[in-house]
């Protein structure tokens, strides 16, 4: 059994996710949907200091494209919405891997939404007539009663019901508009579909799950795997174990790691060269807080040593790092963050607080590196003034040279 250095398992895992060499040309609008395939999923947060998460994280392997390319594969019925890790867009062939739970999505920890259907069968039996007899709409659509609360967000309870059908499959997101989910029931959206000859047993899809999470990763571990499709926590390694048996991972030692590892298929003929430090990612670019990279606090922990946390959530005086603070890859290694906001009238991209992790040392290199994916970045976003209001002292320094 081969033994691998902590580089090349990052490396590998980097290639399997579409992260090993920048794009060689310009993307086209088959590459998203070829990049959401390889990722097996893409998640949906709709915070746009800068771009939104799910176009960022196209961005970091397309580079320069279409945002309305995604927005058009979801409209064109080549992508799906469904709860996955969390909110995602989802190729549209695997819609049978997610049925099982709209059939029962208690089973997923949403008691929530029987408990309100059953509460509101009638209004949301009405509302599910209303959209079979009228066509699709918003939750835009409905206006909440002035002075009324439910307590959940402070949502309208229509929206709440939308919710609920969306939950147990009964509507589907037709389309975004201004990123805005237009629902229609899945009859209409996805007309090819019956349960009764496309529903695969509990036991295939989970299975399926197991498979698609492990190519993702390309680099695996038993306490890894449930967390990219929010499968049940329990012990996978006798599962992972028979994936070897069949052929699909190859087992490997990582120094450092008493966990048992795994390469997937996809990525194992690079195992020898990644081992001898033939293979590395060359690429430099910025990532999502919802990137798949980065989305398992703990696996990039034990993957690349970078301890993060999402910060928009934590109140303002606890924050360490900002805001929302964008892990910087470059060639392998997360090598630090970026508080980061785009100002678009002004065409401002600010770098509000710019960290490198501790033992970086600022290279002419990585200098280079991060100020020309800095300004890629600030390019596509269409705000092509780079502004550092704070870093350190000596990159400040070394970006502003080289920006000469």
């Amino acid at each position: 059994m081969i033994t691998l250095p902590l580089p090349a398992a990052r490396n590998l895992h980097l290639a399997a996710q579409g992260l090993l060499s920048p794009p060689r040309r310009k993307a086209t609008k088959a590459d998203v949907l070829d990049a959401i395939r390889q990722m097996a999923q893409l998640q949906i947060d709709t915070i746009h200091v800068v771009a939104r998460s799910p176009y960022l994280v196209l961005f970091s392997r397309l580079g320069p494209y279409q945002p309305q390319w995604l927005d058009e594969h979801l409209a064109e019925g080549k992508l799906f919405e469904y709860w996955a890790h969390e909110a995602c867009f989802l190729p549209i062939e695997d819609y049978g891997l997610m049925r099982h739970r709209m059939l029962d999505p208690g089973d997923m920890g949403w008691k929530y939404a029987a408990d309100w259907h059953a509460q509101y069968r009638a209004e949301i039996d009405d509302l599910l007539a209303h959209i079979r007899a009228t066509g699709p709409v918003r939750s835009a659509d409905f206006a909440r009663e002035a002075g009324k609360s439910n307590g959940w967000w402070d949502w309208k309870p229509q929206k709440r019901h939308l919710e609920v059908l969306f939950a147990i499959g009964e509507l589907m997101v037709a389309e975004r508009r201004n990123f805005q989910r237009v629902y229609d029931v899945t009859e209409r959206v996805l007309p090819q579909w019956n349960d009764k000859r496309h529903l695969q047993p509990v036991d295939a899809v989970a299975k399926e799950l197991l498979r698609r999470s492990c190519r993702a990763l390309g680099v695996v571990r038993s306490d890894w795997v449930a967390d990219y499709y929010r499968m049940p926590r329990r012990p996978y390694a006798d599962a992972l174990h028979q994936l070897a048996d069949e052929g699909e991972l190859t087992p490997v030692r990582v120094e450092g790691w008493k966990q048992p590892t795994f390469v997937h298929r996809d990525v194992a003929p690079m195992i020898d060269d990644a081992a001898d430090g033939k293979i590395a990612s060359t690429v430099t670019t910025l990532l999502s807080p919802f990137d798949p990279v980065v989305w398992d606090r703990k696996r990039a922990a034990v993957l690349f040593d970078f301890d993060y946390v999402i910060e928009c959530y934590v109140p303002a005086p606890k924050r360490k790092y900002g805001y929302y603070v964008l892990p910087i890859l470059n060639r392998g290694k997360l090598i630090g963050r970026v508080d980061a906001k785009a100002h678009r009238a002004s065409g401002v991209f600010e770098l509000k607080a710019l960290h490198l992790e501790p033992g970086v040392r600022v290279s002419g290199r990585l200098t280079s590196d991060l100020r020309r994916a800095l300004q890629r970045c600030a390019d596509w976003h269409g705000t092509p003034q780079l502004q550092i209001t704070s870093a350190p002292d000596e990159l400040r320094a070394a970006l502003a040279a080289d920006e000469d």
